[in-house]
């Protein structure tokens, strides 16, 4: 059993079962197995007494997804504090780069997707994969500096932010400022919970945190807020110390469960049997705005500010490295899959395409991101060889 979660806190493994879950989801979406799937995934559950109606779908892109959030939202937590945006001089040139990868790719999409049914996409190729960017550049970066590593993780980190701030803003409904009002009293209680916890963690204040925390998601979701910012509320609300040991425990829970099956229905998706003239502006703006989109973005704004941060030196990082980064940072996936089920929520047709254009678009920056990292690799590791 702990060889197994090792495995799932490794960056090469949970990148792979992301795929295969989603590959697997596309595949029975478009088998005779569709209608059973569907059933199923459509069927409602609810909690009568406060309210509570989702489908197994929303269950899972609303509740399960929740802890994923929840996670994210304690390592950047722990980056923005003692991490690698702990400081302007550190957080200043990735958050540039980071700009011009959100910059970029909304202006791909709006040009070729702007119309009045498909302009609501454009936060879908904004995002960037962390795991799965990661996962990419753990096979294949062997030799790269650490400093390129570095690059990428803030990088992705602050995309993550990004994303966090576009759920909670654009896709707010109909806001019920009580129950938000409820939801924030149940994070600060959250917050000072887990700061009572001792070295041996208490039971009591360890169960009593659950209990609050499903209440705050409860409250948001009928909030009108997307409910995965509850997770992102309470991971931030804890306290670092068991913060960190928390999100060691849950991280095989999210890699190896939770985000596969978000991967498998989000990906669950029919492939439309139309001419490629026929497909939404939206699928072919997604597919050319996360690889293509990233690439510009991450490279253009990441030479201006590792310019501007290296005056009295060489710069850190070369062209060709930030290359790397615009390659992985294409890889949009949780996040985008999500984004897109949000942006069309009321339009199945083009939510689909959308999907599917997310799944295209990260595969292509997943193939590039191979070539290009380990081209660098290799690169690095010749120039190592031959100066020892």
């Amino acid at each position: 059993m702990s060889d197994s979660r090792n495995l799932l806190r490794t960056q090469q493994f949970p990148a792979v079962l992301l795929l295969i879950a989603a590959g697997l989801g596309l595949l029975l979406a478009n088998l005779p197995t569709f209608g059973a799937i569907d059933a199923v995934l459509g069927a409602h559950l609810t909690i009568p007494v406060v309210g509570i109606d989702l489908s197994v779908a929303h269950w899972i892109s609303d509740g399960l997804l929740a802890i994923f959030f929840f996670i994210v939202a304690m390592e950047l937590q722990y980056e923005l504090t003692h991490g690698e945006l702990n400081s302007f001089r550190k957080a200043v040139q990735p958050a540039i780069a980071a700009a011009g990868g959100v910059i970029v790719p909304i202006a791909i999409y709006l040009v070729m997707a702007g119309g009045e049914k498909t302009a609501s996409g454009w936060p879908i190729p904004t995002a960037t994969d962390i795991a799965f960017a990661l996962g990419v550049l753990a096979v294949f970066g062997k030799g790269l500096p650490p400093a390129v590593r570095v690059f990428l993780l803030a990088l992705a980190i602050l995309d993550d932010i990004i994303g966090i701030i576009f759920i909670a803003v654009l896709f707010a409904h109909d806001l019920n400022w009580l129950y938000l009002l409820l939801a924030l009293v149940g994070v600060i209680i959250f917050g000072v919970l887990s700061r009572t916890l001792p070295d041996e963690r208490s039971r009591l204040a360890v169960t009593a945190m659950v209990i609050v925390g499903v209440l705050v998601w409860g409250l948001v979701l009928l909030s009108g807020v997307h409910a995965t910012i509850a997770g992102v509320m309470l991971g931030l609300a804890m306290a670092q110390a068991p913060a960190m040991p928390t999100r060691h425990a849950l991280e095989p829970w999210v890699n190896g469960a939770i985000l596969p099956i978000f991967a498998f229905a989000a990906a669950f998706v029919v492939i439309p049997a139309v001419s490629p003239s026929e497909l939404s502006p939206a699928f072919f703006a997604i597919v050319v705005a996360l690889p293509a989109g990233k690439i510009i973005g991450i490279m253009l704004f990441g030479w201006v500010a590792v310019r501007i941060g290296s005056r009295n030196g060489p710069p850190a990082l070369t062209i060709t490295d930030l290359l790397a980064a615009g390659a992985l940072g294409g890889i949009g996936f949780t996040v985008s899959l999500l984004l897109a089920n949000l942006a069309f929520a009321d339009d199945t047709g083009v939510r689909d395409q959308a999907i599917l254009g997310v799944l295209v678009g990260s595969l292509i920056a997943v193939v590039l991101s191979g070539i290009v990292v380990s081209s660098r690799a290799a690169w690095y590791r010749r120039t190592a060889s031959a100066s020892s």
